[in-house]
């Protein structure tokens, strides 16, 4: 009996897992796949290329590069806030702005202060631990002309099975010196979801 019982509780164990698998298809990484209606991969994308190119044609940029001989203009990305009714990977975002400022090939970009902490950590190690011929110095740091921030925010409206979803990302970029904000813009996105 208790065999029978052994061999009739493995088998249903056994219909269990294979009725409740799952199937996994990796995809190409520039698919847009859009399944629960929020913030995702595709919109940190193309919000973070459509605003760089925005940025990077605006009037402010010629004047900088006319006043200062051709110099380009140094940027630091800020803080990117998130609010919006649901939970947005900023850091995600702000990289994917980065990326777009460095391919561009029009700025100069530095890293944000919690980069710099890890880079003077190393900087310091180097005093003590490396060939002196290899050392780098404390006090060349290329400082930043202008910081872009910004912020994510999202209204929700939604009845029964239907829902639209409305984003709006604002980023301006502020002079340092004079704290002259000297771009602002807003990409928006909109999306349907029927359940």
């Amino acid at each position: 009996m208790r065999i029978l019982v052994r061999t009739a509780a493995v088998a249903a164990m056994l219909l269990l897992t294979a009725c409740g698998g799952k199937t996994v298809t990796r995809v190409d990484t520039a698919s847009t796949i859009d399944l629960s209606g929020r913030w995702n991969d595709v919109d940190s994308r193309e919000v973070s290329t459509q605003m760089v190119t925005s940025i990077l044609n605006a009037p402010w940029r010629d004047r900088w590069e006319r006043e200062k001989g051709g110099v380009r203009p140094t940027i630091i990305v800020g803080q990117i806030a998130n609010r919006s009714s649901e939970h947005v990977a900023t850091e995600t975002f702000t990289k994917d702005i980065e990326r777009a400022f460095i391919t561009s090939g029009g700025i100069r970009l530095v890293a944000s202060s919690e980069e710099r902490d890890g880079v003077r950590d190393e900087r310091r190690d180097q005093q003590d631990f490396s060939d002196p011929a290899t050392v780098k110095e404390f006090g060349k740091e290329l400082g930043a002309d202008f910081m872009l921030m910004g912020t994510i925010n999202s209204i929700t409206d939604e009845e029964g099975k239907k829902k639209v979803v409305f984003y709006q990302v604002d980023l301006d970029l502020t002079n340092i010196q004079t704290n002259e904000k000297v771009f602002l813009d807003q990409k928006e996105i909109k999306k349907f979801i029927e359940r």
